[in-house]
């Protein structure tokens, strides 16, 4: 039975990346109000005297070509978005490190999200490269545009080929061209209440800062968190009923 999505904000605290102890990690990710690159083998140094935690995560990033993929990709990672779009030709990896304060306990964690990006026209040439997205994929991010009605209409069909995956999430691209707008609000409020998943929205002008980016990747990191609680829940009962069995 699939578990309920956590409230926004029930796991880690929203605002952290705005309070005043959160500076010394987020200055591992951020040098001269730029975010810093990561590459594979990369990750953010802290002091001896603090020791957190990384939890690595695999994200997909699926959607319609032309939906803003990369660009949702280069947004997270804090990297230049593309000013054209191309098809992307293969599979992109991009990583991202985002730092988070558990409500619960206080403490800090820093996911590290591996976010994977391939054309849509690329999978289906490559019947190969599907199954290499899929494997110990941790989540996925299902994109549509809000210029593009197909793409709204195509959810379905999107969602269907991740059947086996726990932790997804909606997200509209582009809201804010309200001058071209072809998927309205009634709309999404219905998909949400089908399907009951949340839909965030994506899109604006890209800060140096971190406002536009930590809604969505504090929602990915609490989803993701809260997965793990339940999959390590689930195995604790299973192992006290195997125990009790034995006895």
């Amino acid at each position: 039975m699939a578990q309920a999505a956590p409230s926004s904000g029930s796991i880690v605290v929203a605002d952290w990346h705005q309070c005043k102890d959160s500076k010394e990690y987020f200055s591992k990710i951020i040098h001269k109000k730029r975010r810093k690159n990561f590459g594979l083998l990369e990750s953010p140094v802290m002091p001896p005297h603090v020791a957190v935690d990384t939890v690595h995560y695999k994200i997909f990033i699926s959607g319609k070509s032309g939906v803003g993929k990369t660009a949702l990709a280069a947004r997270l990672a804090g990297l230049n978005i593309p000013n054209l779009h191309y098809e992307t030709t293969g599979i992109e990896t991009t990583v991202v490190y985002w730092p988070v304060k558990l409500r619960e306990n206080g403490r800090v964690l820093f996911f590290r999200l591996q976010l994977w990006d391939c054309g849509e026209n690329t999978l289906r040439r490559f019947d190969h490269l599907l199954p290499a997205c899929k494997e110990q994929v941790d989540a996925v991010l299902f994109l549509f545009s809000f210029t593009d009605r197909t793409s709204f209409d195509d959810l379905s069909n999107q969602i269907a080929k991740w059947t086996g995956t726990s932790v997804k999430l909606v997200v509209g691209t582009k809201f804010d061209l309200f001058m071209h707008c072809d998927v309205p609000e009634r709309d999404v409020r219905d998909f949400q209440e089908t399907w009951k998943l949340r839909v965030l929205r994506v899109g604006g002008e890209v800060s140096d800062g971190l406002v536009d980016v930590a809604p969505l990747l504090n929602c990915l990191a609490e989803n993701l968190w809260h997965q793990d609680c339940v999959t390590a829940g689930s195995a604790n009962r299973r192992s006290q009923q195997d125990t009790g069995t034995l006895l």
